[in-house]
């Protein structure tokens, strides 16, 4: 409101005003390039001056409210100046270069953010009523518009261009000035009021597709001239150079995109050709040991969707020729006439050295992700489960702990025993067959703790332990049950040898009771035994009898040992041997010479384990026993007697004999394996009430963790249960299955 009796200020005359104090001299340090101007642009009082004006036109009574024509001349004057002055500006550079379009698109951009700057100021009464009353764009984001509509429209064509030439000067090693593009690029970012559509679709977009046809060239050129370490040093610079590129003058929204665009070209267009690469390619830095290479090979690939993949399996071929190459190793030693037996530590050492050196390459140069773990594993199953000659590589594994755990065996301190241990574990778990592992460990465990061969229990137990951490506790059951056994048992033999102080008998003799649903099934001859054995076995009898009345005893000879006197001439030995071994002896006491069907008739022992007997006593390392005629094998024919010229320069000896069981009962595996199988079946039908055949194969296949059964042993475990009417087949499809409660 102007006052009572004031003037009023006609349009034309405040416009003039206004227009000679700010906007003339405002355009005419724009042109000059600020070279006058010292300070600020305006001082207090000439802005005072033009914004009272402003005011006081806006405030007069209508018809002499100026608001609209200010504003609607303030529009006019910015457009004006951008066509008549920066426009044929810009025009003229545009056709000069890239360079020099951008210097003098940033300096008419600084410009015009300074006028827009000081438009607005004059004018802000026009924003803070007017503009706000009517819904109008304020002056700032006119000024905006004007400057998009008369000179970014125009001209970013050119500009888009010049930055993207620059930027590829850039890749190509070339200095550039950053700055001049990091303020250019401002412009696209600004124009926008708010939002980044101006920078994404006139920027952002032509800049990606020249990214994506430059990167493709240097894919062509790279791919040809380089080895894959080579490509792949380059690849991961670009991508550094990339990224450090928005970093320095782009927006970082456009991070991901542009990374993108260059990882699908020169990471996913060439993936197969570098993996492949003859000379270079994953497979043979693998076989170099390149570690440098393998990480930033799986650093690199691990940025596409998928993009280990095809590496994962070239690892696991790779691992799979190494392991076969293993298993090929022992078929030509084989060949080349070593005794095939069930012991073969070098064939053990050489998978867990392979085993140990690629878990290490997997964690190491391929940051232990899962897909090469799986990669690992399944190389392994592949190879770990072939075996070459009579014997499996369950047994092997189980024979090469035997020897670690047995004393006499493998001289490791405690710490490698565990470490050993804990390899041979992991070697373990690939195994398909891990129910005759169980079996012929079983074995050997029995045959250490009652032979008194464990270097160490703690060292069994921990090996138990690990199974049993791999497999659970029903793997281990029976083992632990062994080792429980043993405990309980010392304690009852320091009672009977207390007692055995109380009776006649002068000879030493301990009794082990052993659980009979935890140990190995054992033969057990029924020999004829001399009499103080006899003896020792009837005070045995009775006093244990009186504490365990519900039990029964069965001697099992072939798993005693005794110490037995000898004398050779003038020297006399202490002589470490079977029961059944003292009890040929004592029948050979005197220099009886008796002939083999003499010895078969009174020691009540038939050939298969009287020939083992009698080899171990005439044809081992210690031939205590002559046999007539000399020879290596025990025939019917033979006849035997003391050797009289037996010497050595041990007094204590030990004489082994060979084991009348097998290492495992392949009968009661299979046996096993059944109930398993069966129990599995009824447990899913149990629960699916009905269910097709191939379903109920693939349900039972997933839950047998100890071995792999061939369908068709599940399809007649299934038979059996349907002649048992566990099941029954569905009358209107033979393939689908019902379980009968």
């Amino acid at each position: 409101m102007t006052e009572a009796g004031s003037e009023i200020i006609t349009f034309e005359r405040g416009w003039e005003e206004i227009q000679t104090k700010a906007i003339d001299k405002l355009e005419s340090i724009l042109d000059d390039g600020f070279k006058n101007v010292k300070g600020r642009m305006f001082g207090n009082e000439d802005y005072i001056q033009v914004y009272t004006l402003c005011y006081d036109m806006c405030t007069q009574r209508s018809p002499y409210n100026h608001s609209r024509e200010l504003y609607q001349r303030h529009g006019e004057t910015i457009e004006a100046y951008l066509t008549a002055k920066v426009l044929p500006a810009l025009r003229a550079r545009a056709s000069q270069g890239g360079t020099i379009l951008l210097n003098e698109l940033q300096k008419r951009w600084a410009n015009h953010q300074v006028m827009n700057k000081w438009m607005t100021k004059f004018f802000n009464y026009l924003d803070r009523f007017y503009v706000k009353h009517h819904s109008l764009q304020t002056l700032s984001q006119a000024g905006l518009r004007h400057f998009k509509q008369n000179i970014y429209e125009e001209i970013k064509p050119e500009a888009t261009s010049a930055i993207i030439a620059l930027i590829d000067e850039e890749r190509d090693g070339n200095m550039i000035d950053k700055t001049l593009i990091k303020t250019n690029i401002e412009l696209y970012e600004n124009i926008g009021m708010g939002n980044l559509e101006s920078y994404t679709n006139d920027l952002e977009q032509p800049l990606l597709d020249a990214t994506r046809d430059y990167y493709a060239k240097k894919r062509e050129l790279w791919i040809v001239h380089d080895s894959t370490p080579e490509y792949l040093i380059k690849a991961e610079k670009a991508l550094q150079d990339e990224k450090d590129r928005v970093h320095d003058y782009l927006n970082p929204l456009s991070e991901n995109k542009l990374l993108k665009v260059v990882e699908e070209e020169v990471l996913e267009k060439a993936e197969t050709i570098l993996l492949e690469k003859e000379g270079s390619g994953c497979y043979v830095l693998l076989s170099n040991d390149k570690s440098a290479d393998l990480q930033r090979m799986c650093r690199l690939f691990s940025r596409l969707d998928n993009g280990l993949d095809p590496i994962a399996a070239i690892v696991k071929k790779f691992i799979c020729d190494m392991g076969m190459e293993i298993v090929q190793q022992r078929q030509s030693r084989l060949e080349a006439g070593e005794k095939d037996k069930n012991d073969d530590p070098t064939f053990v050492k050489a998978l867990l050295a392979l085993h140990e050196k690629y878990l290490g390459v997997i964690k190491s140069d391929f940051s232990g992700h899962s897909i090469f773990q799986k990669a690992l594993k399944d190389a392994f199953v592949e190879f770990v489960n072939k075996n070459v000659g009579q014997y499996k590589n369950t047994e092997f594994m189980s024979t090469y702990c035997d020897r670690i755990l047995k004393s006499g065996g493998e001289k490791l301190s405690e710490k490698e025993v565990e470490e050993t241990l804990e390899k041979v574990v992991q070697l373990f778990s690939y195994l398909t067959e891990k129910d005759v592992f169980a079996e012929i460990y079983r074995n050997q465990l029995a045959k250490r703790l009652l032979n008194g061969r464990s270097a160490s229990s703690d060292a069994e137990k921990v090996m138990i332990s690990k199974l049993k951490m791999q497999c659970g506790t029903h793997f281990t059951s029976k083992m632990e049950g062994m080792i429980s056994d043993l405990a309980v048992g010392a304690d009852s033999k320091g009672e009977f040898d207390e007692h055995m102080k109380s009776t006649d008998v002068k000879m030493d003799f301990s009794v082990q009771v052993l659980t009979t649903g935890f140990w190995p099934t054992y033969k057990s001859p029924e020999i004829n035994i001399p009499d103080q054995m006899s003896t020792c076995m009837d005070i045995f009898k009775t006093w244990h009898d009186q504490r365990h009345q519900q039990r029964k005893l069965t001697w099992v000879f072939s798993l005693g040992n005794a110490t037995v006197r000898a004398n050779f001439g003038k020297k006399t030995y202490d002589l470490n041997v079977t029961s059944l071994q003292a009890i040929a002896l004592n029948l050979m006491n005197g220099g009886k010479k008796k002939t083999y069907e003499e010895l078969k008739q009174e020691l009540n022992l038939d050939d298969s384990v009287l020939k083992p007997l009698m080899h171990s006593l005439s044809c081992g390392k210690y031939k205590v026993i002559s046999k007539s005629p000399a020879s290596n094998k025990i025939n019917s024919t033979d006849s035997f007697v003391a050797n009289a010229k037996f010497s050595s320069n041990t007094r204590k000896i030990r004489i082994p004999m060979a084991s009348l069981d097998a290492t495992h009962n392949a009968k009661k595996v299979d046996e096993d394996r059944n109930y398993a199988i069966e129990a599995s079946i009824v447990r899913t039908m149990k629960a699916r009430k009905t269910l097709k055949h191939q379903q109920l194969v693939a349900e039972v296949l997933s839950q047998l963790a100890f071995f792999k059964p061939n369908p068709r042993a599940i399809k007649k475990r299934i038979e059996s249960l349907i002649d048992r009417e566990y099941l029954e087949r569905s009358a209107d499809d033979s393939q689908l299955y019902n379980y009968l409660a």
